[in-house]
């Protein structure tokens, strides 16, 4: 049986984040094929963590700039480790390289974080977005650690293209790992609630991400205006963990705007909702609260960058928009009349089925990982940029870790 080691920037909140999710669908692609997992993390836990052990999966706390660690992985000594984003890698791939230079290491980039900040960089200078913004210390660290790792899973293949295109990073290195999800059936369909059935707009997205809370300002001040004057009975409701003070200030409800906290459960949530409206002004990867609108048959308005890399040449779930009157008026459209309202619904059964659908991909993948593992030292070898890239910045990260962990320990003394 092979072992597989995650280490978790976070401990996974599926009812919180898109990411919580992907990381259980992650931890099930592994287990159909007998992994034996566990999960470690430096993190505190939250009263919304899932309980990993009810997957059999062992759950290990785990300290940062810690020798600690060394000791634990090269016990476990584990045939695969998998980093949760690259600021884990940084932490702990040097560790792993010293401890077990045979395991196969796997970066999970969520999505590549130096896009979505070059985005809102733009976005907070009021200027276009343009790919000479992409070179920051942001991405030097990113691509850093896609280099030092075998594997890294992408979520888009627009940014898998971005980064064999614009940064010249070898195809064999990055793997396009879209959600995996259960194909909508026509039973699942004839479930649905119906266009009468259902009633309001919704937004849905964790707020400790900022894309999302941007999104809610975005609605506040320049799109629902121009939508409650034309509607003058629907509402627009505001789903999303971890709210702070100044996301509930938003609650109003003679605007008919109303915040209402974390759903417990997005897709049962989103079921009863006629349009999703997210006006997403930067970010990168793909959208969770898509692919949960595709699954509960909720058509959506949203924008180039909201619907990146999620229709590969399908016609949308919806509308992708290029103004905030052009969101407004499809968002009235949408509303009002049934049959674009299910045309829009069946898009999104075509595109999730077509792109989404689970056992096509796994079977690829599974490919591709054997490939890796019956071939890794030539897999490394044509990596050499890497190999001299972890070496040294593999010294540079090791030094101020072990700088770190003595300070910690005189500070103790």
């Amino acid at each position: 049986m092979k072992k597989m080691l995650i280490i978790g920037l976070v401990w996974p909140e599926p009812t919180s984040s898109a990411a919580g999710t992907r990381m259980l669908q992650l931890i099930d692609l592994f287990q159909s094929k007998n992994y034996e997992i566990t999960f470690a993390c430096a993190a505190t836990k939250s009263d919304f963590s899932y309980p990993l052990q009810s997957k059999n999966v062992k759950e290990v706390e785990i300290q940062l700039n810690n020798e600690s660690f060394n000791a634990f992985v090269k016990d476990l000594n584990p045939d695969y480790v998998m980093f949760d984003r690259y600021m884990v890698e940084e932490q702990y791939g040097w560790r792993v390289s010293i401890e077990c230079p045979q395991a196969i290491k796997i970066l999970d980039t969520e999505d590549l974080h130096f896009l979505r900040y070059a985005r809102q960089e733009a976005v907070k200078k009021g200027v276009e977005f343009s790919n000479q913004l992409l070179y920051t210390d942001h991405a030097k660290r990113e691509i850093a650690s896609i280099l030092r790792s075998d594997i890294t899973l992408l979520i888009s293949s627009e940014e898998k293209d971005l980064l064999i295109n614009q940064f010249n990073i070898n195809p064999s290195l990055l793997y396009y790992l879209p959600f995996i999800e259960n194909e909508i059936s026509s039973a699942k369909i004839s479930s649905w609630n119906s266009f009468e059935d259902r009633e309001h707009f919704m937004f849905i997205g964790n707020f400790i991400h900022e894309p999302n809370w941007n999104c809610v300002q975005v609605l506040k001040n320049r799109i629902w205006p121009l939508i409650k004057k034309a509607l003058p009975k629907a509402e627009l409701h505001i789903y999303g963990a971890y709210a702070s003070q100044k996301v509930n200030q938003l609650h109003n409800s003679k605007e008919r705007f109303f915040i209402k906290g974390r759903a417990e459960d997005a897709q049962q949530t989103m079921a009863g909702y006629k349009v999703l409206l997210a006006p997403i002004q930067f970010g990168a990867g793909v959208k969770g609260k898509f692919i949960d609108a595709m699954q509960t048959g909720t058509p959506n308005v949203t924008t180039k960058v909201g619907a990146e890399a999620m229709q590969n040449g399908l016609d949308w779930n919806g509308f992708i928009t290029f103004s905030d009157e052009d969101f407004a008026n499809k968002a009235i459209n949408l509303y009002q009349n049934k049959e674009l309202w299910k045309s829009a619904q069946h898009n999104g059964v075509k595109i999730l089925n077509t792109n989404y659908g689970d056992e096509e991909i796994k079977n690829q993948f599974w490919e591709y990982i054997k490939d890796i593992q019956e071939n890794l030292d030539t897999h490394r070898q044509q990596n050499f940029y890497g190999q001299i890239l972890q070496h040294h910045s593999n010294q540079s990260t090791k030094y101020m870790s072990l700088w770190i962990e003595q300070k910690n320990k005189n500070n103790s003394n």
